[in-house]
């Protein structure tokens, strides 16, 4: 029987572990949280994405997959033209843990060829401590305090909606996916977050007015 852990929020222990080049929050004290898009762009979704940031005068950051920003160059240059951030989350969307060191590198070098970024975000969570050294020198690694879990299957928009609401904090990272995967629960769950964070007295920061 296989068995798969989901870890909406980091384990208190994993943050303590981390080295300092990874950001699992933003160190501010005001009421500021930061929203992270991951594996797009895409046609189907982040144009959807890009409509409800705008109507609700919120930025983000978006972890674009390389291979994606190439295949929609202009929907990537959009994003960029809300003024948005912009993040490198490798360019085929690999895991740190099965990949070769030297193979990841340039993988991840590859997307940096198409988004310029100073940020990185491993697929999956996963990145050994040799890629974090080597990495730490030209990027600032970006994790996350909670995500919605909008591309499980099992999860409700309910409860993708719940999971970031609890952990809201000074400084909490979020993370929804531009993806086809996440899209139908991902669209009214991020709706519903902004304008409940918003009520709570919130609002939302780019990663580059602090790191």
């Amino acid at each position: 029987m296989k068995i798969r852990m989901l870890f909406t929020k980091v384990p208190s222990v994993v943050r303590w572990l981390s080295p300092s080049a990874i950001f699992w929050k933003i160190p501010v004290k005001e009421k500021i949280v930061f929203l992270t898009f991951d594996d797009g762009p895409i046609p189907e979704a982040t144009p959807e994405v890009l409509e409800i940031l705008e109507q609700k005068n919120v930025n983000a950051t978006f972890f674009c997959v390389g291979d994606n920003v190439k295949k929609y160059p202009q929907i990537f240059a959009l994003v960029k033209e809300k003024g948005h951030d912009i993040g490198n989350h490798t360019f085929n969307h690999i895991k740190g843990f099965r990949t070769p060191d030297e193979n990841y590198f340039t993988n991840i070098a590859m997307c940096d060829e198409q988004v310029q970024s100073k940020y990185f975000r491993p697929p999956y969570g996963q990145i050994r401590p040799r890629q974090i050294k080597y990495l730490s020198k030209s990027y600032s690694i970006i994790m996350w305090t909670a995500f919605s879990g909008d591309f499980d299957p099992s999860l409700s928009v309910k409860r993708c909606i719940k999971n970031i609401i609890t952990a809201a904090r000074p400084g909490a990272i979020f993370v929804f996916h531009d993806s086809l995967k996440a899209r139908e629960k991902m669209l009214p769950a991020l709706s519903e977050v902004i304008d409940i964070l918003k009520e709570k007295g919130y609002s939302f920061g780019l990663l580059s007015d602090f790191i």
